[in-house]
């Protein structure tokens, strides 16, 4: 059927976006690990026939989402559609072709219909532990960091690949969350695969070839349109981080044409020793997301939108590492680059772009010790994660304690507790940690964590804006930078390495706060009394304020 009513192929895309997030959803309800249960740390997808995507979940991270985008194509080529069988599901984690390290597994299973296949669904999410040094920016080259599994059938026509499940088993400190996020990642593949021949059974389709070219083309004409609003030109921008060993300096070239966009990381400083580099896909992706999220956002997120934007990089920057650079933490720094995207954008549409925000995720990854393991004592992998403040609006205040641009739920403190032997005592927004300005930046948050067993524990810690806070918009003040302690009067932590917290002693984590908008002096009375009654302002706040 290629003659279809326009109408009547929006209703059938509207059911597609249906289908993907009950296929979302399945994933999180199945998942043992709390990342994925609780926090939401996954993509699901539905693909046509050629391997590009037609839609995505709602639920999920750029990071996953986007590199999925491009990893559907990578496997589609490697495995000849003609020697699929129905119930086959390749997998792989590979970071340069999943989603830029070797915790996440992406799978991807052919949709038959009628005997034939007629598309793809994907989905990816992150496994807690996968041996090495695990999650934590300590790794000299990948092989440090786990188990890389090459592009292979998971399962085959519906039989389980047994060896590679006790792999991955034993080579985990959680071989039982892994199992049971592999299944998950499985079950949400075969509710994707159900629901679609459900749909096209019931539309009468037998193959999604004109669903398809309308979504792509109506999603390209749209971006494209988008696209042509902003001015054309080069827009250069560069952003300092804490890095490792020495501050980074992240650069990009933005040129906006009549009908595509380039970002160019020309500039970049290049590979750190540690486990912060970030392959190409995945700083690709929050980079596109950080563009679309103001360039025709209310366009869905398909291969048509996405086909507009290219990224490129030097090869060997630390925004496009080589294989087989230490990648284990690549979100640090790729979470960075929508504030250096918006630094280029702002100078062409500066009303529409917010200041910049806490941006980085505070993914704290928590482990037993060596001597837990050796003489019996309590063992345990653990990732726990909290947002800072997001930048303030053109017209809006930032977001506190909230996730942008991971899309990450924070951890929340029961899950935490009744998984690993830790206690979360503290859990509050942080007074006074956004930017002032016309527009407040959001506030970040304070977290204490201890041990629930008299047990010490290791933390892998790799944020960013300790050292370089996110900066106001137009006249707005920076927010407050983050910082890291062991115990109240301990001394400042560097904001990356591996930590050892005592018994007895605490684990205070401070997330940055978001740039303000606007000068602070312009900010409404009524905001500002707002603020004092709600009890989002700091000492020094208060005082100006009477």
């Amino acid at each position: 059927m290629t003659d279809i009513p326009k109408t009547r192929l929006q209703v059938m895309w509207n059911r597609l976006l249906a289908v993907v997030e009950e296929q979302g959803q399945a994933l999180i309800r199945a998942a043992f690990s709390p990342i994925v249960r609780e926090s939401g740390d996954i993509s699901a997808g539905i693909f046509d026939v050629n391997g590009q995507m037609l839609a995505q979940a709602v639920t999920g991270t750029p990071g996953h989402i986007n590199t999925m985008a491009e990893a559907v194509k990578h496997l589609r080529e490697r495995f000849p559609v003609q020697d699929m069988k129905p119930g086959d599901i390749y997998m792989t984690n590979d970071p340069w072709l999943a989603s830029g390290h070797l915790n996440d597994f992406l799978l991807m299973q052919p949709v038959f219909f009628k005997g034939r296949v007629v598309g793809f669904t994907s989905c990816t999410s992150h496994l807690a532990d996968l041996g090495g040094k695990g999650m934590g920016p300590e790794g000299s080259d990948v092989f440090d960091e786990g188990l890389m599994i090459p592009h292979c059938k998971l399962v085959d026509a519906g039989e389980l690949n047994a060896l590679l499940m006790d792999i991955v088993r034993v080579n985990s400190r959680e071989p039982i969350a892994n199992e049971g996020d592999i299944y998950a990642l499985i079950a949400c593949c075969e509710t994707g695969a159900k629901r679609l021949a459900d749909m096209m059974q019931e539309f009468g389709l037998d193959d999604l070839d004109a669903l398809s070219r309308y979504i792509i083309a109506t999603s390209r004409q749209g971006t494209i349109a988008a696209i042509a609003e902003v001015p054309n030109g080069r827009y250069r921008h560069e952003l300092m981080v804490d890095g490792y060993e020495q501050p980074i300096k992240l650069a990009a070239t933005l040129t906006v044409a009549d009908d595509h966009v380039l970002l160019d990381y020309d500039g970049t400083s290049g590979c750190s020793d540690k486990g912060i580099n970030v392959p190409l896909n995945y700083a690709t992706a929050y980079s596109v997301f950080a563009l679309r999220c103001i360039i025709g956002p209310d366009i869905p997120n398909n291969a048509g939108s996405l086909e507009p934007f290219r990224v490129t990089g030097p090869p060997g920057c630390i925004l496009n590492a080589q294989h087989p650079v230490p990648v284990a933490m690549r979100h640090s720094l790729g979470q960075m680059t929508p504030d250096l995207v918006y630094g280029c954008l702002t100078q062409a549409l500066p009303d529409k772009v917010p200041a910049e925000g806490a941006s980085c995720l505070y993914d704290v990854p928590l482990r037993h010790t060596p001597e837990a393991a050796r003489d019996g004592g309590t063992q345990f992998a653990l990732e726990l994660v909290y947002n800072g403040g997001t930048g303030a609006r053109p017209a809006k205040d930032g977001l506190s304690a909230t996730a942008f641009p991971s899309g990450v739920w924070g951890s929340q403190v029961e899950p935490t507790e009744a998984t690993a032997p830790v206690l979360v005592t503290r859990r509050e927004l942080l007074p006074g940690s956004g930017g002032a300005g016309t527009y407040r930046g959001g506030l970040g948050q304070h977290i204490e964590i201890c041990s629930a067993t008299g047990e010490d524990f290791l933390a892998f810690l790799s944020v960013e804006r300790i050292r370089f806070p996110a900066a106001g918009r137009h006249g707005g003040k920076p927010g407050r930078p983050g910082r890291m302690r062991i115990g109240v009067d301990g001394p400042d932590l560097p904001s990356k390495g591996e930590f050892r917290i005592p018994a007895g002693d605490t684990l205070i984590l401070e997330t940055p706060g978001g740039g303000g908008f606007g000068p602070p002096e312009n900010r409404a009375p009524d905001a500002v009394r707002r603020d004092e009654e709600d009890g989002l302002l700091g000492a020094a706040e208060r005082r100006r304020s009477t």
